[in-house]
């Protein structure tokens, strides 16, 4: 039996996406966000906040990454990209590039996304939108966003976050979600491509506690199996 490929990441990956492909992972409108307060979770130097905010959507990032230096999360980020692309190399068949088009579109994408972030991270008013923390402990009071979004962290890890943790995680992004707000969490997988192994228990304790959960059809092809995303109402 032929061995399944998949993607081998050792330790979080430092990510930098657009505001796009947020718009794609988790069915963003953006008419529907204007003026409203949204907090992205682990987006590390995704550009999503830097172009939600020029939208006029009140976004706002939190990242351990933050404690970094402009100059050192670019260092960073540029080798992150160029091991990505070479890891992705290997896997070009695994993939849907329906988005992406190919991997040298897929690392310009990332690149431009890295650029974008410093160039904001790097303004004197940087640290009214960019925060350093960690889940799962966030430093806002309760009830102070809208919606809030985390890609790319939960679920992908499994085999490093125990499920502890991640019900620590998705509460604590639901204490700073305001009384009727929501949370979306994308993709629902591991990195060995399978739906993360107690999505049905997680999802069950959220209902006992009072909460809507469902699972909703994202638009971003590229990873086999990342199809939906994880909508919890508060």
């Amino acid at each position: 039996m032929e061995q399944k490929r998949v993607y081998e990441q050792v330790g979080v990956a430092m990510t930098s996406r657009s505001y796009a492909e947020y718009e794609r992972m988790f069915m963003l409108q953006t008419d529907d966000l204007k003026g409203k307060q949204v907090l992205d979770v682990a987006g590390g130097a995704s550009s999503f906040t830097t172009e939600a905010r020029q939208l006029g959507i009140e976004a706002i990032a939190a990242d351990p990454l933050y404690e970094k230096s402009p100059g050192d999360i670019d260092e960073h980020g540029m080798r992150e990209i160029e091991l990505v692309a070479a890891k992705m190399a290997k896997l070009t068949d695994v993939y849907d590039w329906t988005f992406y088009g190919s991997v040298a579109q897929h690392k310009a994408g990332r690149i431009q996304a890295l650029q974008r972030f410093v160039v904001d991270f790097s303004s004197e008013d940087a640290g009214s939108r960019y925060h350093t923390a960690a889940l799962p402990s966030l430093p806002f009071e309760g009830g102070s966003f809208d919606l809030v979004v985390c890609s790319h962290f939960l679920f992908l890890y499994e085999e490093q976050f125990d499920y502890a943790f991640h019900l620590a995680a998705i509460r604590e992004l639901l204490r700073v979600c305001k009384p009727g707000g929501e949370v979306r969490l994308y993709p629902l997988m591991s990195f060995r491509t399978e739906e993360y192994t107690r999505l049905n228990d997680l999802m069950r304790e959220l209902e006992d506690s009072g909460c809507s959960v469902q699972k909703k059809e994202a638009s971003l092809p590229f990873l086999p199996n990342s199809h939906q995303f994880l909508s919890i109402k508060k």
